[in-house]
């Protein structure tokens, strides 16, 4: 089948060239010119494991190409997805559907033939509605029928999401338009994944609903791990005990600095604001959004009262940045309000990340960056785990020591026991684990 993707983002890429892969011919479009260049020359503007050999496979193959003319590959295309960002709107929350809506209007000029116009992009329920009304404004004639698909990918492990999905939700009740979906995700019957067919709002309401309730999740066992600390048990062990019960199961369990991402909170925040134009209270959700970002200012106090309440005149050594390992985002990432924390207390931070330090230095000019872990623990008086990257989990503990000017670790993401690093001679504080008795 012929496929048009509308927007070269970490959705967009990632979907145009899994379908790709799945043997449709798919052109991607954008109207950066500098990022289709980019494409075009082979170079992946995004950190995301195996992509970059996806892209040249399937380039090379000639199932995908890249342009910034939308006219062409709309007008040959089977379905058309939209694959456009939807930031949270300065000033109020709500999701910015500009370009979505600019990209609904120039489809609707290029259409040609029965269509498939699909919203992947993560989007309030009701705008498939509005969609459709601009498309047949601009295009009265236009044989079109506008389906929603949410995309349900993790940074990092996006290609095998793709590929081995938990389900697929198709929303739209047109037979026309299910056939078509149904034969561009053909290809992942023989992995048994379930296509789920619902109605268009419907499916734009799960998107939502999925990530805030896995939103919930973590901060459910975030706000579990400060009271583990002060009754002296592992969190740990609790979000084992608990995850085994297959009504709740192990994911999204694991304590740390709060969530960041392109996802979750502005996701969250949307949900809240389609809420409150329908008159529904959300209270849950909206506890999570405030525990959340108070959990991530919190997490510089943490590395104070490992360095005894004082930090002015310290050096502080931070290991990972971006929000989650395997990826170069930094949107919303942890990181950023702990570092930021960190230096209004006096702190002086140096930083390493495996892939994220260009992406950092945009939101953080400031920072002394590191070319290794080692060389950013180089006379720190603390360092603090942030991203459990893997390349992190196996540190030269007695290398790391003799580096530092203190011993003392403040590891958000668990990844080491404390009796090891005590026995090393480490001061070790960790997240939802009871302190050393003295």
């Amino acid at each position: 089948m012929r496929i048009a993707m509308i927007g070269t983002g970490y959705v967009g890429l990632v979907s145009g060239a899994c379908f790709a892969d799945f043997g449709h011919h798919v052109t991607c479009v954008d109207k950066a010119v500098d990022k289709i260049a980019a494409l075009q020359a082979g170079q992946i503007p995004i950190y995301e494991p195996g992509l970059d050999e996806l892209v040249a496979t399937n380039v090379k193959a000639g199932r995908l190409a890249f342009t910034t003319d939308l006219s062409g590959p709309v007008g040959d295309a089977e379905a058309v997805f939209i694959a456009v960002g939807t930031p949270s709107r300065r000033g109020d929350g709500h999701a910015d559907l500009s370009y979505v809506y600019a990209a609904a209007r120039e489809i609707a000029a290029a259409l040609k033939g029965f269509t498939v116009v699909v919203t992947k992009s993560t989007v309030p329920v009701g705008t498939g509605d509005e969609v459709e009304r601009l498309i047949r404004e601009t295009n009265p004639n236009a044989d079109v029928v506008v389906a929603s698909n949410p995309e349900f990918l993790r940074e990092g492990a996006a290609i095998r999401d793709f590929k081995f999905p938990d389900r697929i939700v198709v929303g739209t009740d047109d037979q026309r338009a299910r056939k078509v979906l149904g034969d561009i995700y053909r290809p992942l019957s023989l992995n048994q994944a379930p296509l789920m067919y619902t109605g268009r709002r419907t499916a734009e309401l799960i998107k939502y609903a999925a990530n805030a309730f896995l939103a919930t999740k973590i901060t459910f066992i975030n706000e579990i791990a400060d009271l583990s600390e002060r009754v002296g048990v592992d969190v740990q062990e609790v979000a084992r005990g608990i995850g085994l019960d297959n009504r709740i199961g192990s994911k999204f369990l694991h304590a740390g600095p709060g969530f960041g991402g392109s996802c979750f909170p502005k996701d969250t925040r949307a949900l809240l604001k389609i809420a409150q134009d329908h008159d529904v209270p959300l209270r849950i959700v909206d506890a999570v959004l405030a525990v959340n970002e108070n959990r991530k200012r919190a997490m510089a106090r943490k590395v104070s009262a490992a360095l005894g309440g004082q930090l002015r005149g310290k050096t502080v050594a931070v290991l990972g940045l971006t929000f989650k390992p395997d990826t170069d985002d930094m949107r919303e990432a942890p990181s950023i309000p702990l570092i930021t924390g960190l230096c209004d207390m006096g702190a002086k931070v140096r930083a390493f990340d495996p892939a994220g330090m260009e992406q950092a230095r945009q939101e953080l000019p400031d920072l002394d960056y590191c070319e290794d872990a080692y060389a950013c623990a180089h006379g720190a008086d603390a360092l603090v785990i942030v991203t459990e990257w893997v390349q992190f989990r196996a540190l030269d503990l007695q290398r790391l020591k003799q580096e530092m000017k203190q011993p003392v670790i403040v590891d958000l993401r668990n990844i080491y026991r404390r009796e090891d690093m005590e026995a090393l001679g480490f001061v070790y504080a960790s997240v939802g684990r009871a302190a050393a008795q003295s």
